[in-house]
């Protein structure tokens, strides 16, 4: 009967379980599994153990107190939450369920360390931050002195004192051995030094030195013993010459067994030893193990697989790069040998090869491989003789006639006559080759040319370049009617046959052909494919983008057509009639500007800027009745237009037709009044010196127009020039009443109250002004600027500081700052405001200024430059560069300067301003502005 099996039989035990816990059959342990029981004095089982553990109480308590260094209570182990010893359970066993816990409280830590990481991180850069403004490194303390080391030249540098030397006299100035050479009748005289002598020759004292009896000094009385060489019978002094031809004699020996042990050498030239020792030492970088290594291994593939062509030119390289040239033209020979159908291998022989072995070489592998373009051409470049390379490159088209490179290597060493012909064969031998038709049709009459041109046309119905050659001769050739209609053929004709049109590339042609002249080509091709693959919403902006890429190319006429096409899809856009009348202005000529605006205003009518745009070209080229008349059409179009009046107006004051220009304005008051055409009417009658008039107008134009503030300066201006300071004052204190925010005229106020002596109250009006108009850099310059002129140099920095917290980025107020500093102090504060203002104008000027001051005259002018590109319409700019061009400039360069502030007409600009809006210059050209504003300017920075 079987027992139904219990289910968790053959499973694997819980963790923690131990059998019999539960009904307490616990396991026991009995004395024959410890041991016998010992005294603690019984000695132990180890014989040789050392003092301290020899008996079993001392091994007993060494166990005790292993067991309670578990517990470490040092301050260093303590912790705020678990306290000493890290856990209290640290004892226990670690199971499964611990580490789960410890994982998620891992994971809890992590994430709220990740939620305050940010703040922690700020907090601690602020306070790094807070620690370096306090303690600055000794680097930062000196970053402006390091930075003026590279102004410092060489010969500053050099001239800097050494160091003082803190040692004694003795060491500072060691006295060094002096070696003199010792003459040969020091050494005869003193030969004999060694001898004993035991008593005086009477004769010493009857010639006062240690003569010996004999006279020859040196002689013994028994010349057997003296060898005859070192020594003259006569005189007994020793012959150095001879020591030193000894002594060549035996370099020159040596020398000869070196030669002799050398194997392939038998002599050495000992002048030129050293040299070629120079010579042997190889060139390349590389450590002398990692060629051998390499030697190695290449040896290694050549032996595996000597049919492998990299591993022959790679060993070849290899012994080249070390400087064994020979070793590497051997091995490259051998590798011809194994491997004679490989290209590579024959053409790097050739390479390794002096002049007419090469040759050889190439002929060798002609005869091997007879149907290598490469060899053929390799073997045409190692011939210098023009006609061995024409009998070269024959011989080449006779086994390779269908070789386009081997055609243009011939093509190109023949005269045009034969080159002709050649290219007649040529085409023949390659249908398919586009180069090679367009290079005949080049050479050929336009008939002919045509001719083949058709024929490319058949051979190759894909390629675009046939098409344009045959459009670009047919302008040639003036048939400009037939332009058109080939560029739509091709275009048809290419898409028949698969091509895809690619726009980006026919633009490219296009531009080419405009630059080689072909202007009729170049207009077609636009026409025909500017449109391709242009969604209908996207065609005004893309096409004025390539129309900027072209003019940015300098592909005028490529724009040009662009523009043309345009302003056909587009009649009634006057953005595309604006642009193309700007490019017409600056790239084209007056005639086409006029006829281009006069089609533009008869499709925008509307448009007052193009109707003023044509009567100014009229003005300036001096045809004023035609820029009347343009003018009188604008009104019929835009009756009552303020530009449009305003614009007549300026053009009959400016040619000195004041009675019209007055009932113009008279006109326009009452037809159309606006606060600028009061403007305008108040101007003319206070240029014109009737101030009474100006006055009246002023008043009835403030009735209408009090929140116009150009009325209340006019109004204030008129008084101070009359000198009635308070009537002056309470003009421009009503204004700021009406308004608040006008910039000009606080800053009138406040110098109207300088002027008179008033500086207190004119602080107490900039303090005001900045009040009610906060982070205005006009006006806290104006306060800098006080306080400097009032001799208070240090409020002034301090202003200035505050300013620049309020304004960070104004760039009127770091150039100020600039010139406020020390001169030292200068560099570093520019290059702190072009790290808050890179672009700003006044910045880059103020840069230009400082290195005029330090005469580095092609710097300042680069800087110069830089300026008036960024911002052509800052008048200032212009005046200083045209004041640094006439101190260091050639004529040429003033006149260039002039002629560009003219063409950008600037505006702006506070000293520019105070020049042209002054009355007495209101009929000044810009030119002539120029000039003014250049000449008030002083060097004073």
């Amino acid at each position: 009967m079987n027992k139904k099996k219990k289910p968790f039989l053959g499973m694997p035990a819980p963790l923690g379980y131990v059998p019999g816990l539960g009904r307490g059959a616990t396991g026991f342990t009995t004395r024959s599994d410890i041991g016998p029981a010992r005294d603690a004095n019984d000695p132990v089982d180890d014989r040789h153990a050392p003092p301290g553990k020899r008996t079993v109480g001392d091994q007993m308590k060494k166990n005790q107190t292993a067991d309670d260094d578990d517990e470490d209570l040092n301050d260093t182990n303590y912790d705020e939450f678990n306290g000493y010893a890290g856990s209290l359970f640290s004892s226990g066993p670690y199971e499964k369920d611990d580490e789960e816990a410890d994982a998620i409280y891992a994971a809890l830590d992590k994430r709220m360390d990740e939620r305050r990481k940010e703040r922690r991180e700020q907090r601690e850069k602020e306070e790094i931050e807070k620690y370096r403004m306090e303690r600055p490194k000794i680097q930062q303390q000196f970053s402006d002195l390091k930075r003026k080391l590279a102004e410092v030249t060489e010969e500053e540098w050099l001239s800097i004192p050494e160091v003082g030397d803190a040692r004694n006299k003795r060491q500072r100035n060691p006295r060094y051995e002096k070696l003199t050479p010792v003459p040969d009748s020091f050494f005869a005289k003193h030969l004999q030094s060694g001898e004993n002598h035991t008593t005086v020759d009477p004769r010493q004292t009857q010639f006062g030195g240690l003569n010996t009896p004999y006279p020859g000094g040196l002689n013994t009385p028994y010349p057997g013993g003296m060898t005859p060489g070192l020594m003259t019978p006569g005189t007994g002094e020793l012959d150095m010459r001879k020591i030193g031809q000894a002594r060549n004699t035996l370099m020159d020996m040596r020398l000869s067994q070196v030669s002799d042990s050398v194997s392939g050498q038998t002599v050495v030239d000992p002048k030129g030893y050293l040299t070629d020792l120079n010579s042997m030492i190889p060139t390349h970088g590389g450590d002398i193990n990692d060629i051998k290594k390499a030697r190695l291994l290449l040896k290694s593939v050549r032996e595996t697989n000597p049919h492998h062509p990299p591993a022959w030119i790679a060993s070849a390289r290899l012994e080249e790069v070390t400087g064994k040239l020979q070793v590497a033209r051997n091995l490259i020979m051998k590798g011809t040998e194994m491997c004679p159908k490989s290209e590579d291998v024959w053409l790097e022989a050739a390479r390794l090869q002096p002049g007419d072995t090469a040759k050889a070489v190439v002929a060798q592998a002609v005869r091997h491989l007879p149907q290598s373009v490469r060899i053929y051409i390799r073997a045409a470049e190692l011939e210098t003789d023009i006609r061995a390379k024409k009998r070269v490159l024959r011989k080449a088209l006779e086994h390779v006639p269908n070789s386009v490179r081997l055609w243009k290597a011939a093509v190109e060493l023949e005269e045009p006559e034969d080159a002709r012909i050649m290219l007649s064969r040529a085409v023949e031998c390659c249908p398919t080759s586009v180069e090679l038709w367009l290079a005949l049709a080049r050479l050929e009459t336009y008939e002919n040319a045509r001719k083949v041109l058709n024929k490319a046309r058949e051979n190759i119905p894909t390629d675009r370049h046939i098409w344009i050659t045959a459009a670009k001769l047919e302008e040639a050739n003036g048939n400009t009617q037939m332009v058109e209609k080939i560029i739509d053929r091709a275009i048809t004709s290419l898409r028949a046959n698969g091509v895809e049109i690619n726009r980006e590339q026919w633009i490219q042609d296009a531009e080419e052909c405009d630059k080689a002249g072909s202007v009729a080509t170049c207009q077609a091709i636009m026409r025909a494919v500017i449109g391709i693959g242009i969604e209908e919403e996207d065609r005004k902006h893309t096409w004025m983008e390539d129309a900027d890429s072209c003019v940015a190319h300098n592909a005028l006429e490529c724009a040009r057509a662009i523009y043309a096409y345009a302003l056909q899809v587009f009649p009634s856009k006057k953005s595309v009639w604006l642009r193309a009348a700007y490019f017409e202005k600056n790239h084209g000529t007056r005639e086409s500007l006029e006829a281009l605006l006069q089609r533009a205003v008869a499709h925008c009518p509307k448009a007052e800027v193009l109707w003023l745009m044509g009567a100014k070209s009229k003005w300036l080229a001096g045809d004023v009745p035609a820029a009347r008349s343009i003018l009188a059409l604008a009104f019929q179009a835009n009756p009552n237009s303020e530009e449009i009046w305003l614009a007549a107006v300026k053009l009959e004051s400016e040619n000195n037709e004041y009675e019209r220009a007055r009932r113009l304005l008279a006109k326009a008051r009452s037809s159309a009044p606006t606060a600028r055409v009061f403007m305008k009417s108040v101007k003319l009658e206070w240029v014109l010196g009737n101030i009474a008039a100006a006055q009246e107008l002023c008043e009835e134009a403030l009735k209408h127009y009090e929140d116009f503030p150009k009325l209340w300066m006019m109004k204030g201006q008129i008084e101070e020039q009359k000198e009635l300071v308070e009537k002056a004052r309470e003009a421009y204190n009503q204004g700021l009443k009406k308004c608040p925010h006008s910039i000009p005229l606080w800053l009138l106020l406040s110098r109207l109250e300088e002027k008179v002596g008033q500086l207190t109250r004119a602080r107490a009006i900039l303090e005001k002004s900045r009040l009610k108009n906060a982070k205005n850099p006009d006006l806290w310059l104006e306060s800098v600027r006080l306080e400097y002129r009032a001799g208070l140099k240090n409020i002034a920095n301090t202003l200035m500081a505050k300013a620049l917290q309020e304004c960070p980025n104004s760039g009127i107020l770091w150039s100020e700052a600039i010139f406020l500093e020390a001169r030292p102090q200068r560099k570093t504060k520019s290059v702190d405001a072009l790290k808050k203002c890179e672009h700003d104008p006044h910045v880059l000027l103020a840069v230009a200024k400082l290195f005029w001051s330090e005469r580095k005259i092609t710097k300042a002018r680069e800087w110069f430059h830089r300026t008036v590109k960024i911002d052509s319409d800052l008048g200032d700019a212009w005046a200083f560069f045209y004041k640094f061009e006439l101190q260091h400039g050639t004529e040429e360069q003033q006149e260039e300067v002039r002629k560009r502030c003219e063409n950008a007409e600037p505006r702006h600009g506070e000293l520019w301003c105070d020049v042209s809006k002054d009355i007495a210059n209101w009929q000044k050209k810009i030119g002539e502005i120029l000039v003014l504003v250049a000449a008030k300017l002083k060097n004073t920075f």
